[in-house]
């Protein structure tokens, strides 16, 4: 589970500063990737080949609107739904949020992993020297920096 704290300006002109939640839990994410022909990982990979930013940006966008919700206070109960995800995605936080992650690759990653279960989010020291070893080339049509999210 994320917790994040988003600094914004409602639409009253008020400076907030609130913690939003986030997570997607092992159900959620064998859905996610069992809900696609081939599987999430794959799908992103392909629009990441395809160098496809636009279909990479509505990805994002689902990932964090999935991962959204509301904790309860005992921790017991973390509650998620259309009206909560929608609610989210029409506030400042959301779009400070969302500008900040499409800015900065690295910070993406992060948000990413972090919506991970702890158990989920450790790679092999062999994926992680393969992934060094591997150039990447890809044109610099000032999106560039999107293409190294999914890593």
């Amino acid at each position: 589970m994320l917790k994040k704290l988003i600094k914004y300006t409602d639409y009253n002109g008020v400076e907030r500063s609130e913690n939003f939640y986030f997570n997607l839990n092992k159900a959620e994410l064998m859905e996610m990737e069992l809900g696609v022909t081939g599987g999430m990982r794959q799908l992103l990979q392909l629009i990441l080949d395809k160098q496809d930013i636009p279909k990479l940006i509505e990805a994002f966008k689902t990932i964090i609107l999935k991962a959204y919700g509301e904790k309860s206070p005992d921790g017991r109960v973390f509650n998620k739904s259309k009206e909560l995800s929608d609610m989210f995605a029409h506030t400042e936080a959301y779009s400070e949020l969302y500008m900040e992650l499409i800015s900065d690759s690295q910070k993406a990653a992060a948000f990413i992993n972090a919506l991970m279960p702890e158990e989920l989010r450790g790679e092999s020291s062999e994926s992680k020297a393969a992934e060094e070893k591997k150039e990447e080339t890809v044109p610099d049509d000032g999106n560039a920096h999107l293409l190294n999210i999914v890593k």
